[in-house]
């Protein structure tokens, strides 16, 4: 068939049964559009006029026209021989990036790099600490002369000590020691693992040993850089706490009238600093388990906060000093569960299995949120001066308790009746709108999954008024998510209910008070039958045998004296 174009030409559309011409290579590209040229006898055809000398044609015309602009499907028009053809044809030997491979190597990254981190994990056991073994300074016992006792406690004593030669300088001479009985060489592990993943986050440290000749029957010896002597706890019971660490945390006295604005911005200053400390130990995978202001140490040198004593903490990324069902806190500042993760985990298998299992785990039980808890009650402390001491922190958990954990609800209870120090405190939170309280109320919840992280508390509007974090553009996302997630709609859904209550009729499709009262006493029906008790008795049974399971494998590691990890550990005979 043909049709004649404008310019004496015509666009022919030629079926496969008129021509002799070489048949394509695939069936499903089709015909091609070709141009003949016209003759005298088409010349006097009309452009849209199209002469078929039969219906089959017509058909086979229609068919080519459809399949050479690519419509079609591919089992109608593709055969197996042409399948066949290519798989014959020679693979190319440059590399393909798809988007599903380009998804999983991405997807794969995200894991390695998850929090507490396999790929850094494995770089800091296998390379990190192999190397560190010959570069570091070594010490033995000979080498200190024991000073001033600086505390007491019950799995060890400190001392503040100098170098028996002469040092170069008074710095590296200054140091503190610490002998300690009993998790001694979980402590000298955390130490290690924090100076090489976040040196800043707590005291430096400088090596530790086990001294086997004491007539205690040996203890470990560890050695940190001095510091300094005053713990938050020292300056949060002087009576001029906040002020008294406004020259030493600042540098420089604020240019303010004493008041509750001043006291915030210096209160601001030590939550920066503390929150950034426990986000270096989260993000290596290291669970504290004992934060109090007891714990947190202020260092001259840098004028910042840091924490101390981790012998109470737990490596989740290889699974280090961490048994399901055991527990080391304090109870004045301990988390409401008390434990880091779920009882039912099992205990940590072999150190490559763990860190590989390690970002499932802690997405499933978000463990860093224990030291939140803890922190949240160091910031109401610094609020509240009544709350400051051991007597006033116990009276307030309990009040909190009884409340159900909700600081709102603790609020409005105490609120009407509260003393000056009490309003005072009230006050300084409700600063700039109440982010203050905000910040408190995200960190001091009951369940662990609504509180908030360590990053996100330091993304947190609190911290934008001093002007010592710039959020990035991920990170103000995030805070509107966590807003948008976290926020109570108890209020909301009641006054839902009651609205549908009062304005709700049967002719309006609504529902009337006593309606809802229906619906609210409405109990669902369980109806038992053989195949549920019997899956109900397998699951019982499935449960008991991973308990006991459980509990074996618990009481073997706990039998096994002689640990992997604590072999590393220098000794001195």
């Amino acid at each position: 068939m043909a049709t004649v174009a404008p310019g004496g030409a015509s666009l022919g559309i030629i079926g496969p049964r008129n021509l002799k011409s070489k048949p394509p290579s695939s069936p499903f590209l089709g015909k091609k559009l070709k141009l003949i040229k016209p003759s005298s006898k088409t010349n006097t055809i009309s452009r849209t006029h199209m002469n078929f000398t039969s219906k089959a044609e017509l058909i086979h015309a229609v068919r080519d026209l459809f399949v050479g602009v690519g419509v079609g499907l591919p089992c109608t028009v593709m055969e197996c021989g042409d399948i066949i053809y290519r798989s014959t044809l020679p693979k190319s030997n440059e590399l393909t990036i798809t988007t599903t491979g380009a998804a999983l190597a991405l997807g794969a990254l995200s894991y390695l790099w998850a929090t507490p981190g396999v790929a850094p994990g494995f770089f800091d056991m296998f390379v990190l600490a192999f190397l560190e073994r010959f570069f570091r300074t070594t010490y033995k016992k000979d080498d200190f002369i024991l000073g001033k006792k600086l505390g007491e406690g019950a799995f060890g004593v400190v001392y503040r000590v100098s170098l028996a030669k002469k040092p170069s300088s008074k710095k590296e001479g200054d140091l503190v020691l610490k002998k300690a009985t009993e998790y001694g060489a979980v402590e000298i592990w955390m130490n290690e693992r924090v100076r090489r993943a976040c040196a800043n986050c707590c005291a430096y440290f400088l090596y530790g040993f086990f001294e086997s000749s004491s007539k205690k029957g040996g203890e470990y010896w560890l050695i940190w850089r001095y510091e300094g002597e005053s713990t938050l706890s020292d300056l949060m019971l002087s009576k001029e706490f906040p002020y008294n660490v406004e020259t030493i945390i600042l540098g420089e006295v604020q240019d303010l009238p004493k008041g509750i604005g001043r006291e915030n911005r210096i209160i601001q200053t030590i939550m920066r600093q503390l929150l950034f400390a426990l986000d270096g130990l989260h993000s290596t995978g290291i669970v504290h388990r004992d934060i109090k202001p007891q714990n947190v140490i202020f260092s001259e040198g840098s004028r910042t906060f840091k924490i101390i004593d981790l012998g109470a903490a737990a490596d989740l990324r290889v699974g280090i000093n961490y048994i399901p069902k055991e527990f080391l806190l304090d109870p004045r500042y301990a988390a409401p569960e008390q434990y880091i993760m779920s009882t039912q985990t099992p205990s940590a298998p072999s150190a490559p299995v763990a860190a590989a299992l390690s970002p499932v785990l802690w997405q499933l039980n978000l463990p860093d949120r224990f030291d939140i808890y803890s922190t949240g009650l160091i910031f109401l402390q610094m609020a509240f001066p009544g709350f400051r001491t051991d007597n006033g922190l116990i009276q307030f958990n309990r009040q909190l308790k009884r409340c159900d954990y909700d600081l709102n609800a603790w609020r409005k209870t105490v609120e009407p009746r509260a003393g000056v120090e009490l309003r005072r405190g009230f006050e300084l939170l409700d600063l700039d709108g109440g982010i203050g309280w905000e910040l408190l109320t995200s960190m001091v919840r009951y369940k662990a999954r609504q509180r908030v992280s360590a990053k996100a508390a330091l993304a947190h509007p609190y911290f934008d008024r001093e002007a010592l974090l710039a959020l990035s553009f991920m990170q103000n996302l995030r805070l509107q998510f966590f807003r948008a997630t976290q926020q109570d709609y108890s209020e909301a859904a009641k006054w839902i209910i009651q609205l549908m209550a009062r304005s709700g009729t049967e002719k309006e499709g609504g529902f009337t008070e006593a309606q809802l009262q229906e619906l609210r006493e409405v109990v669902p029906k369980k109806k038992a039958s053989p195949q549920r008790n019997a899956l109900a008795s397998a699951l019982r049974l499935q449960r008991k045998i991973v308990r006991t399971l459980n509990e074996s494998m618990d009481e073997l590691n706990t039998r096994r004296k002689s640990l992997w990890w604590s072999r590393w550990i220098p000794k001195e005979e």
